[in-house]
């Protein structure tokens, strides 16, 4: 009987992916509109976000254009995007909201690749964690007979080589992100 490792690569698989979202949310220089999904706006009493009031599109390589819907909320855009406070520009014209990003310095670059590398470690973490939900789940059913101690070691191995297969994409992830950032 083979030991069921799908939770295990359920949760790096979900890992990948958390990290990547939370990658995009790192502004690197660049515009992206990814990094507006978080905003929430003020619509008609209730908040809702950016992108039900607005279309995002990229202008040029540093500049972001908000065209919303209905002009007469130019103005709550423009609010929610400066009290969002993501270091960037923001102004409004009769098309909508240009968001403008700045040059980034060296010093903002290093501190973007600190967060950068902090989610990275979160997120091998998490990895770490289910490996040793794992591996307790592997012990218990060998204490009750269920596999015998060599098939433990096994599974032992093949654990251990997907959440090193998992950890060389979070990393991959990471030296992508902090090519982005210095580019």
């Amino acid at each position: 009987m083979a030991y069921d490792f799908s939770s295990l690569k359920k949760k790096i698989s979900d890992t990948e992916v958390w990290l990547k979202k939370e990658f995009q949310s790192i502004r690197t220089g660049r515009a992206v509109p990814a990094l507006l999904d978080g905003i929430q706006v003020e619509s008609y009493g209730s908040r809702v976000s950016l992108n039900h009031v607005g279309s995002i599109g990229i202008e040029d390589p540093r500049t972001l254009r908000v065209s919303v819907w209905n002009t007469e909320q130019v103005k709550d855009v423009e609010r929610a995007i400066t009290d969002a406070n993501l270091g960037v520009g923001v102004s409004s014209d009769e098309k909508g909201v240009r968001v403008t990003f700045p040059e980034l310095t060296s010093e903002r670059r290093e501190m973007l690749i600190k967060l950068a590398k902090d989610k990275r470690e979160d997120a091998r973490v998490s990895l770490r964690s289910e490996r040793d939900l794992v591996w307790s789940d592997i012990q218990k059913k060998e204490r009750d007979g269920e596999v015998g101690e060599d098939d433990k070691f096994r599974y032992k191995e093949e654990m251990q080589k997907l959440v090193d297969k998992g950890n060389k994409a979070l990393d991959a992830l990471m030296e992508k992100k902090e090519a982005e950032i210095h580019s």
